[in-house]
């Protein structure tokens, strides 16, 4: 049976994402090669968005097979050099890309743009775009929001229930929660998916969550995928991961 691999949201742990990458060499080393999908939000809130990035770009370079979703922070990132006053749909009207609860300031500090949520959005924006390498614009504006794969959907939020995959909007793939996380009908096929943190990644039957928290100093996870049963990865091998029914 073809197996896959997929890693949760990155949030700029430049540390953790080679951590992952490394359980998966692990794994392949053991089982054979496979597939490797991000699913986005690889920027905002850590250390090091921009190694990301880098690391990201490169792997690509050198032939990986890796597959990079689209998440709504690296949106929001590409959204802000594009033009910094576009309002982003998804995003509650009183917040921006620079609120602190975003975590944009801590990635344009990666790129060397000091203070960019405490000073005129006008000034960190033109130091932005002047600081972000035009290769990383190309990369994050490049990045798909669906990819099918064996049973599996792959997108970074979810899916609008009672819409089929080819009609679903962007808007929907990054950002959504209610009614996806609420639904417990069958998508078809198995919905691998982030954004919403929980405490470990939860296999729920129609959908497996892999949002362990980077963000918030939680484990980026990494599993692996046969048919619709997924395993994390851990330094001791793999940990089957039930179905859980709450």
């Amino acid at each position: 049976m073809q197996h896959l691999y997929a890693i949760g949201d990155i949030h700029g742990h430049l540390d953790l994402l080679r951590a992952a990458h490394d359980l998966i060499a692990a794994d392949m080393a053991r089982h054979g090669p496979g597939p490797v999908i991000h699913l986005g939000d690889l920027v905002d809130r850590g250390p090091d968005s921009r190694g990301v990035i880098d690391f990201l770009i490169a792997g690509l370079a050198q032939g990986h097979d890796w597959i990079i979703l689209k998440g709504n922070h690296d949106r929001m990132f590409a959204r802000f050099l594009r033009d910094p006053w576009e309002p982003e749909p998804g995003l509650r009207a009183e917040l921006s890309w620079l609120h602190p609860r975003l975590g944009g300031a801590d990635t344009l500090r990666s790129y060397g743009v000091a203070s960019a949520g405490d000073r005129p959005v006008e000034k960190v924006h033109a130091e932005a775009v002047e600081a972000v390498p035009q290769a990383h614009v190309d990369f994050l504006t490049a990045r798909p929001t669906l990819h099918l794969a064996g049973e599996a959907a792959f997108v970074h939020a979810g899916i609008r229930p009672g819409i089929a995959l080819s009609e679903q909007t962007e808007t929907d793939l990054v950002w959504i929660r209610d009614p996806f996380l609420t639904a417990t009908e069958s998508f078809g096929p198995l919905i691998v998916h982030g954004h919403t943190a929980l405490d470990q990644p939860t296999h729920y039957g129609n959908r497996l969550n892999l949002d362990s928290g980077a963000a918030y100093g939680g484990p980026l996870s990494a599993v692996v995928i046969e048919g619709r049963e997924a395993s994390l990865l851990a330094p001791s091998g793999r940990q089957r991961l039930a179905i859980s029914r709450g």
